[in-house]
C-alpha cells in the first residue's frame, strides 16, 4: 500500500523492526546510553547546540510545552497563522490565558514577512510569535528564516511548529534564531506516532524562568533535569526511541543536504505530475511545500469518492481538505520514506480514479 498522507508516514523496515526489541529499564544504563546517543544525533538534524528534549505526546504535545514553558496567563502573543495548524498553535495559548493577537492570511498564501514587522511595530507588548513552518493544511511552507529575522529585530520569543518539515525541509535552528521549535515522530522521521522532539534555545530558558503558564507533564525543567541523569521525567515511549534510534542512523547516513534534496524532486515530480492531469495545485507555487501537495478539486470532483477509489482499487492512500477545504482540496503526502517512484506510481493511479470520481 501506498500511504501518502502528511502523518504518519510509512516505516522502512529497519524502524519496524527495532520496535519489537525487549523493553529496558528506563532508568538504567541502557537507557542512559540510547537517549544520549538520540539527543546527540537529534541536535545534528535540528542543526543546534542547544537543548534537545524527547517528550512522550503527539506533535500537539509539543506545541503545548512551547507554550506553556515559555508564557504566563495574560501574555500578550502574536499568532501568525496561514492554515488549521497555525489556528491550532493559537488556540492552545489562548486556552491557557494567554491574549492572543491574530495575524491571519489567506489559506494557499505564505506568511508576510513584512506583516509581521508592522504587527510588532503596531504592539509592542508582544512577547512571543507563534509560526507554523510547513501549513499541512494547505501545502503551504512559510519563509521561516525572514519571518525569523523579522521577530528578532524585536527581540521577541519564536515558537516554531516544524511538525511536518524537520527532517525533511532544511531548518537550521540556531542559525535562524528559532526558541523552541517542536517537530513528531510519525512525520519525515519516519517513525510512529508517540514523540514529540523539542529544542529549547538559551532565550527560551530565559522566558522559562519568569513563566507562570501550569505545567507538570510537559514541563521543560524537569525534562532538562532528568537528561543529566540519563532519563525522561516519566516514563518514555521505548520502542518508539529504538525506532528513533535506527532511524536516525539512516538519516544521517544519507545526509541532510541530500534528505532535503530528494524530498524537493519528489515534490516537484509530484507537483508537475498533477497539472499533467490538468489539475492545479491549491497553493503559490513559489510556497509549495516538499512535503505535502495541495491540490484543487473542481465542483465535478468527488473528493470524498476519489479518496475512496484510489484506497480501495488502488492501494492508494492520500488525504481529504480539512475544515473549510473539506472537499475542495486533495492532499498527496511525500515525507519521511519516499522517492521519486512512489510520487509517481500515486500520479498514475490518480490518472486512472478521477474519471471514476468526477461528474460529467
Amino acid at each position: 500500500m501506498q500511504l501518502r498522507i502528511p502523518g504518519p508516514t510509512p516505516c522502512p523496515p529497519e524502524t519496524l523492526q527495532a520496535l519489537s526489541k525487549q523493553m529496558i529499564n528506563h532508568r538504567g544504563d541502557e537507557f542512559d546510553k540510547l537517549l544520549n546517543s538520540i539527543t546527540t544525533r537529534l541536535k545534528q538534524v535540528f542543526q543546534t547546540t542547544e537543548d534537545v528534549f524527547l517528550l512522550t505526546c503527539s506533535g500537539t504535545g509539543g506545541l503545548e510545552a512551547a507554550i506553556v514553558n515559555t508564557l504566563s496567563p495574560g501574555d500578550n502573543v502574536l499568532s501568525v497563522s496561514n492554515g488549521v495548524f497555525g489556528d491550532r498553535f493559537a488556540e492552545i495559548a489562548q486556552s491557557y490565558g494567554a491574549e492572543v493577537s491574530r495575524l491571519d492570511f489567506e489559506w494557499g498564501k505564505p506568511v508576510e514577512p513584512e506583516a509581521v514587522t508592522k504587527a510588532l511595530k503596531a504592539d509592542k507588548g508582544i512577547k512571543a510569535v507563534l509560526v507554523t513552518h510547513n501549513e499541512t493544511s494547505t501545502g503551504v511552507t512559510n519563509n521561516l528564516r525572514e519571518i525569523s529575522a523579522r521577530v528578532k529585530e524585536f527581540d521577541k520569543v519564536l515558537l516554531v511548529d516544524a511538525i511536518s518539515s524537520l527532517s525533511s525541509i532544511d531548518l537550521p535552528v540556531d542559525s535562524w534564531h528559532c526558541d523552541v521549535v517542536v517537530t513528531g515522530s510519525q512525520k519525515g522521521w519516519m517513525i510512529p506516532p508517540g514523540l514529540a522532539m523539542v529544542s529549547v534555545s538559551e532565550n527560551a530558558w530565559q522566558a522559562y524562568s519568569q513563566a507562570k503558564m501550569p505545567r507538570f507533564y510537559l514541563d521543560f525543567g524537569k525534562a532538562k533535569n532528568y537528561f543529566e541523569k540519563g532519563q525522561t521525567p516519566w516514563t518514555p515511549s521505548i520502542s518508539i526511541c529504538y525506532a528513533l534510534d535506527v532511524a536516525l542512523d539512516l538519516i544521517l547516513s544519507e545526509g541532510l543536504a541530500n534528505v532535503f534534496a530528494r524530498h524537493a524532486k519528489v515534490a516537484q515530480t509530484a507537483r508537475e505530475g498533477v497539472k499533467s492531469l490538468e489539475l492545479s495545485l491549491f497553493p503559490q507555487e513559489d510556497c509549495a511545500s516538499n512535503t505535502v501537495t495541495a491540490v484543487n478539486a473542481s465542483d465535478k470532483i468527488n473528493v470524498s469518492k476519489l479518496v475512496q477509489i484510489l484506497r480501495d482499487e488502488y492501494d492508494v492512500v492520500i488525504a481529504g481538505g480539512q475544515a473549510k477545504l473539506s472537499g475542495k482540496i486533495f492532499r498527496i503526502g511525500h515525507l519521511g520514506l519516499v522517492y521519486e517512484n512512489d510520487a509517481k506510481l500515486v500520479l498514475e493511479a490518480l490518472s486512472k480514479a478521477l474519471p471514476k470520481a468526477t461528474s460529467s
